[in-house]
């Protein structure tokens, strides 16, 4: 297990293999998953502690600990890789455990005080209107994402500008609709604006 934890903090880019060796390791049933993905977290190394964020996204459909850690722990990265996969390990819980059942979840992280963990639901489920419910029901989407338009962090808006093109593609007249009604005036507002309209 060393050796494959060391072989991958030789590769710098990319999620593939990060997922193989986390479906490697889920498979060993000799380790105490939960615990060793935990341990993951405070090495130096940020492939391995995307890897304890992928792991936990797996874990997280069983155990409510794991969507916690990433919650509270994995959110609080500088990496932005492991924020990538925060964003992922957000979707796995979510598509498996069915979008519609995880709205009181979406909820409670897109308010949450960190960016990081609002990002990860809006990073997390694009393509928004891919995923069901929220195919069916894209203005859900729309006035979920709109919401943080005006947060400071900038890392959080350009993934609300870059989910709203998306939806905007299919849905040109609601993601309208919504930007009709923002304030012009203010600037982090106008650098949406030219994301979804580029």
């Amino acid at each position: 297990m060393d050796a494959i934890i060391e072989k991958l903090k030789s590769i710098e880019h990319g999620f593939k293999h990060i997922i193989e060796t986390g479906n490697l390791i889920l498979k060993d049933i000799s380790i105490d998953h939960l615990e060793f993905a935990t341990k993951l977290l405070d090495d130096d190394a940020y492939q391995i502690r995307m890897l304890a964020a992928y792991l936990l996204g797996q874990l997280s459909v069983e155990y409510a600990e794991a969507l916690e850690i990433l919650e509270t722990k994995v959110a609080t990265d500088a990496n932005w890789r492991v924020q990538e996969m925060l964003a992922k390990a957000f979707d796995y819980y979510c598509q498996s455990n069915g979008y519609e059942k995880s709205l009181p979840t979406i909820e409670k992280w897109i308010n949450d005080n960190n960016p990081n963990v609002k990002r990860a639901v809006i990073e997390g489920l694009r393509i928004w209107t891919n995923r069901p419910y929220f195919k069916e029901n894209p203005e859900n989407a729309i006035k979920l994402i709109a919401k943080f338009r005006s947060d400071d962090n900038e890392y959080l808006r350009k993934s609300i500008g870059n989910s709203l093109r998306d939806i905007g593609k299919k849905h040109t007249k609601l993601v309208d609709q919504e930007v009709s009604t923002w304030d012009s005036r203010d600037k982090k507002i106008v650098f949406i604006r030219k994301l979804i309209y580029k």
